[in-house]
């Protein structure tokens, strides 16, 4: 029996925007780093030897994030990174949004405490086209699905 319905179809990896401290910052073509890690601890209970060990959770680790984009004359996260190289280091939270193909959201990431470890203006390449790339990796302390 053939059934009726909508499809569930998967979204398309190229349809996200990215804001950080509620400030949508476009153009970024490539994110990557949304993952999360929790380590498994050995633990033997009791003083036989015969007995299996058991896998506890350790620590929760979570990966930096990695976002490319275009580079333009905004230079918001440049003063961002430089604040942080002078030794103020401003943590701001930033969404990840992924929307289908009408643009309406359809899953958030939250990433909590982040800060701008690394900034790349990418390589200068006389030879090709191609646009200049900046690169960013915020590390951050914690990341969940909102929606």
């Amino acid at each position: 029996m053939a059934q009726t319905g909508k499809r569930d179809d998967p979204y398309h990896q190229f349809n996200f925007l990215v804001e950080i401290d509620g400030v949508a910052r476009a153009g970024f073509t490539e994110c990557s780093g949304l993952t999360t890690d929790t380590d498994a601890v050995d633990y033997r209970e009791g003083t036989d030897p015969t007995l299996n060990v058991r896998k506890l959770p350790g620590l929760r680790k979570y990966t930096n994030i990695v976002l490319k984009r275009g580079y333009t004359r905004d230079k918001s996260l440049w003063d961002w990174r430089k604040q942080i190289i002078n030794g103020v280091t401003i943590r701001r939270s930033a969404d990840i949004i992924l929307l289908d193909e009408e643009r309406n959201e359809v899953l958030r990431w939250r990433i909590r405490e982040a800060w701008l470890s690394k900034w790349d203006s990418g390589p200068f390449n006389a030879k090709t086209s191609d646009v200049l790339i900046e690169t960013i990796e915020l590390v951050h302390e914690g990341l969940e699905l909102v929606t």
